[in-house]
């Protein structure tokens, strides 16, 4: 049987040709058919991604560490900066050790300072959803550990709160600190900020809450000058300023003084000091020129501070010491001290003004002729 090479093609090869033809349009078809399914998947985990960012940002959380600690720090100043930010705030007075809820008030800010640190409050600085200034300046009137408190911090977290004009249509207004208070964040582990910018009238005002864990709040309160031979009869004065913006209570707080009569130690265990104010210890309030000082308290009636002929603060030969103890400490620790003698050469109506440096050393004390009392 004789087959030509076109018969032979045709008969035999041409089924095999066919065959492999089909399987590579088969190939191509399920590659194709691949390339789709990874599309199809990529796009829909990309979406995924967007949905899952996007309730995060919701959730005012972040994609970073897993420490649980760092977490709560967190969350923390997230809750915190929102109980401050999202409205007028509350205050419950305390009688007989009962909360008086019957009593409570939304003007926590018209309160006073002493009353206000004897009950409960969580201040707020909002009103009709707009910054309210009245609310911010009576920050100064809320201890730290209230603040804390009241934002349902932790007994362990401290703040540190900053509130200031970021832009202004009035440039002169930029960079205005409206409040700063809290404590020192230098020896924390962990600290967190939340912020939150508003508009109010011309000015841009940031509200920045840092939570951290540096440990109990600073004791800042300074002796600033002090007149140990006051003129004309008149009463011995302390001069002393809370240098951080929130509110100091006086408990735990003592003055030490000594000189040619022996040394007396005053304790006090009531008393507050508004942040940033300046209060007068006198040995007679009643004659006592007072000038800006927010508060003036009575050290005449212990004898601890003279008036006229009496003398507490030696008038050659003295010094006077500022000391703090907490509620588990048995004796205090030095905040201040100022030390005079005769070389110092004090005469009558001269005082000791501090000039800023190391509050117990002698090289921080200025001999002044102008007394200023209530004024630093």
């Amino acid at each position: 049987m004789h087959f030509s090479g076109d018969t032979l093609l045709t008969k035999f090869l041409l089924p095999y040709i066919m065959q492999a033809g089909s399987a590579t349009r088969h190939s191509h078809q399920d590659d194709e058919g691949g390339v789709v399914a990874v599309v199809e998947f990529l796009s829909a985990f990309t979406l995924f991604l967007m949905i899952l960012t996007a309730f995060m940002s919701l959730a005012q959380l972040e994609l970073g560490s897993n420490d649980p600690y760092t977490d709560i720090v967190d969350r923390s100043a997230v809750d915190g900066l929102d109980r401050l930010t999202s409205g007028e705030g509350w205050y419950v007075p305390y009688v007989d050790g009962v909360r008086d809820n019957a009593n409570s008030t939304k003007d926590w800010h018209q309160i006073p300072v002493a009353q206000l640190y004897e009950g409960l409050v969580q201040p707020g600085i909002m009103s009709n959803s707009l910054l309210d200034f009245d609310r911010i300046e009576a920050l100064a009137n809320v201890s730290i550990e209230a603040m804390t408190s009241g934002l349902g911090l932790a007994s362990d977290l401290q703040v540190r709160l900053v509130i200031q004009v970021e832009d202004s249509t009035n440039q002169s207004r930029v960079g205005t600190v409206l409040f700063d208070g809290g404590s020192d964040r230098s020896t924390a582990s962990t600290s967190s900020v939340a912020s939150r910018t508003f508009i109010s009238g011309q000015d841009i005002v940031s509200v920045s809450l840092e939570v951290h864990d540096g440990g109990k709040s600073p004791k800042i309160l300074r002796i600033t000058e002090i007149s140990p031979r006051p003129s004309n009869g008149g009463p011995e004065w302390i001069e002393m300023q809370n240098q951080n913006g929130f509110a100091i209570s006086l408990t735990g707080w003592s003055f030490e003084r000594s000189g040619t009569s022996g040394t007396a130690t005053y304790l006090y265990k009531e008393g507050v000091i508004p942040g940033g104010k300046i209060i007068l210890f006198s040995g007679d309030p009643s004659s006592q020129e007072t000038g800006n000082a927010t508060l003036v308290y009575d050290l005449g009636f212990t004898g601890f501070l003279g008036v006229g002929s009496i003398d507490g603060l030696d008038d050659n030969s003295g010094r006077l010491r500022l000391l703090f103890a907490e509620e588990d400490e048995g004796q205090g620790t030095q905040v201040c001290r100022v030390q005079w003698n005769p070389t110092t050469g004090i005469l009558v109506d001269n005082t000791l003004v501090w000039n800023g440096g190391p509050p117990s050393k002698d090289t921080s004390w200025n001999l002044s002729n102008n007394p200023t009392p209530g004024d630093v």
